[in-house]
């Protein structure tokens, strides 16, 4: 396993309580759309073994066209050890990066995809948009539902309503509206739907669209070979 030290290039406030990480990218890292990683903090492979309070798993919401990583995370008021200490961190700050992958990168299968997403989970999302943008082939179109209680939407810049993209972005502020409009897209039985969120969440939803009739293997997330068994188990 590689392990990458790397240096905080700058730290953007995306609302009050999410920011965004900008790390710099080393020479020989790459990653594709819909990436995961796992971030940790100085000392985490400071003893025998890693510890794993230093670590997170994160989602990677840039490209690297785009010239850095990013990791986007909730960071409230009263937070664990992990995000403490990832609060108080600056620029020229160095962190660690390791074991990338994608479980979701777009799939070209020529059908409508569907991004599912609740608050930050849009982070996840950023980065196959962008995808899509640069090279729509074999995508029908895509549609992007948030659900944000706040009403402190994320990436505004690039969840846009976009019509000669082909590209719809549509927030909700509550769950009842949220599951509505997941039934109504639901109708589309031969679409892909991607979805990120909590694990309740990622339950409620499949719920919903298996009463629809949508099934196991049009449903994508952001999950290991054996949860996905787990939570597509239907």
């Amino acid at each position: 396993m590689k392990v990458y030290w790397t240096k905080i290039n700058k730290i953007i406030e995306e609302t009050p309580e999410v920011r965004t990480y900008l790390l710099a990218c080393p020479q020989d890292f790459t990653w594709e759309e819909g990436s995961h990683t796992h971030f940790a903090l100085e000392g985490f492979n400071a003893g025998d073994k890693p510890n794993r309070s230093l670590i997170r798993h994160m989602s990677i919401s840039t490209l690297p066209y785009e010239e850095a990583i990013g990791i986007t995370t909730r960071i409230r008021e009263q937070c664990s050890e992990f995000k403490t200490i990832l609060k108080n961190l600056k620029v020229g700050d160095e962190v660690a990066i390791f074991k990338t992958h994608s479980n979701v990168p777009l799939k070209r299968e020529g059908k409508n995809v569907y991004l599912l997403s609740s608050g930050v989970g849009l982070a996840t999302f950023r980065s196959i948009v962008l995808e899509y943008f640069r090279r729509a082939d074999n995508v029908s179109r895509v549609h992007s539902l948030n659900i944000r209680s706040a009403k402190e939407f994320l990436f505004t810049d690039v969840f846009v309503s976009a019509p000669d993209k082909k590209f719809t972005s549509q927030f909700v502020d509550n769950r009842h509206d949220y599951y509505e409009e997941v039934k109504n897209l639901a109708a589309d039985n031969d679409g892909l739907y991607y979805v990120v969120g909590s694990n309740e969440f990622i339950v409620q939803n499949i719920d919903v669209l298996r009463e629809k009739g949508i099934k196991a293997g049009q449903i994508i997330l952001d999950k290991h070979e054996q949860q996905l068994a787990e939570f597509l188990s239907f």
